[in-house]
């Protein structure tokens, strides 16, 4: 199993980046397909984008592709997600989370094992 804390959440205003962090502990971080969601105030949690064991492909939603960048390092057990030309409708809750397997769901929150506790996005206008 893996353990996973994000970070570098904060207030930005609209057009601002950010890049948020999730670093992993536990056994091996190459063995998990990695994925960042949201959570915006009064909404259910989504599926932002996912990147793949070795880091070689990467998907993104609709919403976000063009402006969001994931990458991982597994030498440093970290997958990141930069942030570009923020909106306001980026606010959110962001959270990393893991899969030990690349299945049918891995858009959904049922296709991931492992979560971290979540980092505040602000973004104002």
């Amino acid at each position: 199993q893996v353990q996973l804390e994000e970070s570098g959440g904060g207030v930005v205003h609209t057009g601002d980046s950010l890049t948020l962090t999730c670093v992993g502990s536990g056994d091996a971080f190459s063995n998990y397909h990695l994925a960042w969601f949201r959570q915006a105030p009064g909404q259910e949690r989504l599926f932002i984008g996912t990147v793949s064991k070795a880091g070689g492909t990467v998907y993104y939603v609709d919403s976000v592709r063009g402006r969001f960048t994931i990458s991982r390092d597994n030498t440093k057990n970290t997958v990141y997600l930069q942030m570009n030309s923020l909106k306001s409708e980026d606010t959110a809750v962001y959270y990393c989370a893991a899969a030990s397997t690349f299945g049918g769901e891995w858009r959904s929150l049922s296709g991931y094992d492992y979560w971290g506790q979540g980092t505040q996005v602000t973004v104002s206008s």
